[in-house]
């Protein structure tokens, strides 16, 4: 396995209390941070910024580390950031019942110095002054994605857009894309974000798969399909494991090792199939996450079961 970070992820670790019309669990390891590192982890080495409160068992950190997460970022302060959410029928969407913020309030991402280094950032959904901040830490990457959602977009506009003029790629769901760029088309939405300044924008869609949207010829668009799955215990952190496959299975593509100059790389990574075939991964485990409760089904997923399906 890898021992340098190579892919930084930045977002929250939780408890979640999560019911669905096919169960309940309480307190359950979550947050967009821990999915999205263990999505990346079956691909590259991800290292986590993230804050957690004194409560936060020693179980969930061994846990994390046999997963091959390094923990450098991980700050404990106070108590940890706790969410309560309901799913009816329409898994698609889930109904916030309570939040407590708790440490997430002091969240000052300081990223560690050999994080600084690394060539690949996935900035999950915070504030985007956080966001911000992280993107002028790191020293030279090849690759950042952000996600963002609906309450950044309503409470912080400006600074969400200006964060996005910063970035790679976005990553959002239909609906936040829709609010955002103010339009029913997704595809003038798209071409809206595009204009900002990153170079491509996937438009995630639930169980109906992503869309990609890009400046390069040979990217301009692409349909990454939903897989069907039969059994569906639990949506939560399905986008969090989508993004940290896809920006987890770039990092592992070694676009950096092969050309030394960022542009260049830079513009083979968008200039193949790679981003395809990430965003396909990124379906592909997502699909599986949703199979089991919280982490419990990523956090025994085989490379062998990802590549089967």
């Amino acid at each position: 396995m890898l021992n340098m970070v190579n892919v930084v992820i930045v977002g929250t670790a939780a408890f979640d209390d999560i019911e669905t019309p096919f169960g309940k669990k309480e307190f359950v390891l979550g947050g967009s941070a821990v999915y999205a590192s263990l999505a990346a982890s079956f691909f590259s080495k991800p290292g986590i910024v993230a804050i957690v409160g004194d409560d936060f068992p020693k179980q969930h950190e061994e846990f994390l580390k046999k997963k091959n997460i390094c923990l450098k970022g991980l700050v404990k302060k106070g108590k940890t950031f706790h969410w309560s959410g309901k799913y009816e029928y329409d898994m698609n969407e889930a109904k916030t019942l309570k939040t407590d913020l708790n440490c997430l309030l002091e969240f000052n991402p300081i990223l560690p110095e050999e994080y600084r280094k690394a060539k690949f950032l996935f900035l999950g959904n915070l504030d985007p002054e956080l966001q911000i901040k992280v993107l002028e830490q790191m020293e030279t990457p090849l690759l950042t994605v952000m996600d963002t959602m609906n309450f950044w977009i309503t409470g912080k506009k400006e600074k969400l857009l200006e964060a996005i003029s910063k970035i790679d790629v976005l990553v959002l769901n239909d609906g936040e894309a829709r609010q955002l760029f103010e339009t029913a088309n997704l595809c003038a939405a798209a071409k809206k974000a595009l204009n900002l300044g990153p170079k491509a924008v996937i438009i995630k869609k639930g169980e109906h798969g992503a869309l990609l949207f890009s400046k390069d010829g040979n990217n301009l668009h692409f349909n990454a399909p939903g897989y069907p799955l039969e059994v569906i215990k639990d949506p939560t952190g399905c986008g969090d494991s989508f993004g940290g496959a896809f920006i987890g299975y770039l990092a592992g593509k070694g676009y950096a090792n092969d050309l030394a100059d960022n542009h260049a790389a830079k513009e083979k990574l968008f200039g193949d199939r790679s981003i395809r075939h990430a965003m396909i991964y990124g379906s592909v485990i997502a699909s599986l996450n949703a199979e089991g409760f919280g982490t419990e089904k990523i956090a025994n997923l085989t490379r062998k079961e990802i590549e089967d399906r």
